[in-house]
């Protein structure tokens, strides 16, 4: 089912929906971020294209390899190498990439990393209302309102099979990245049910790739987990003793202080 390739950069998986493939780029970038390729006969869709310009190079040399034109292009929370090209937005998220903490956030990133990454973009906006549905190259693309604790974007489901999200579920503790409080824990809760009513078989991050209803249920079981011990801790310390107890081993632990701090401010 899976075809993988990798190069000094980043790697390359396939994935085959019906009727046309997924290919996935995982970027190996600073961000950690990933970028999506819709595949049909009639030609390609990009999603999230890469922020950085070496993984940009990368990605715009694959699809070149895939000898078919780049028909659209959606920006969902990730804006990147789409230059003056026009793009797919969900609505309200155009406002928050020029005028809101998204933007802020960019204008950081650039002071960082400085010209690795790439122009900001300046092509004209479609923005799609949740709810709605688009069809690109005969493949359908539904708009749906993502969590309340994140950017206002969407979770987009591609096809029947796959949902493009901001954070791919996986089997590791949140961070402060994801969690900035109590609140969010509710509201990411209730995201990830959200997408798991939708009934795909494959979620498609942001951030970390690929991921199965495994990755998801279990991610869905973290959160009602971690709210129940906000319930019987009263502080950080022992919230985060509680939390790293009941998954001994699991990845990310050592950011697990730090979340703690964060949800007990």
């Amino acid at each position: 089912m899976f075809a993988l390739g990798a190069n000094a950069q980043g790697s390359f998986k396939t994935i085959e929906g019906n009727g046309f493939k997924v290919h996935v780029y995982n970027s190996g970038d600073a961000m950690g971020d990933a970028s999506y390729i819709i595949e049909t006969k009639k030609g390609l869709v990009t999603m999230e294209e890469p922020l950085f310009k070496v993984g940009a190079e990368e990605f715009g040399t694959y699809v070149k390899k895939l000898g078919k034109p780049v028909t659209d292009r959606i920006t969902n929370y990730h804006e990147g190498a789409t230059g003056n090209h026009p793009v797919y937005l969900a609505e309200g998220m155009n406002k928050e990439m020029h005028e809101g903490a998204y933007d802020a956030m960019m204008k950081g990133f650039q002071q960082s990393f400085g010209d690795k990454m790439v122009a900001r973009p300046t092509g004209k906006v479609k923005e799609v209302k949740f709810g709605t549905t688009i069809k690109l190259n005969g493949v359908s693309y539904t708009f749906y309102r993502g969590p309340k604790n994140d950017f206002p974007a969407a979770n987009i489901r591609i096809g029947k099979k796959f949902l493009l999200m901001h954070w791919a579920p996986a089997r590791q503790h949140m961070n402060v990245l994801q969690l900035s409080n109590r609140e969010a824990v509710a509201q990411a809760l209730t995201g990830l049910k959200e997408a798991k009513a939708v009934g795909v078989a494959y979620v498609l991050g942001g951030h970390g790739g690929v991921a199965t209803k495994d990755a998801l249920n279990f991610r869905i079981a973290y959160l009602e987990k971690m709210q129940q011990l906000l319930n019987e801790n009263k502080n950080a310390g022992s919230f985060a003793n509680a939390l790293k107890a009941a998954y001994p081993g699991l990845a990310g632990e050592d950011a697990v202080n730090d979340l703690a701090q964060a949800l007990y401010k």
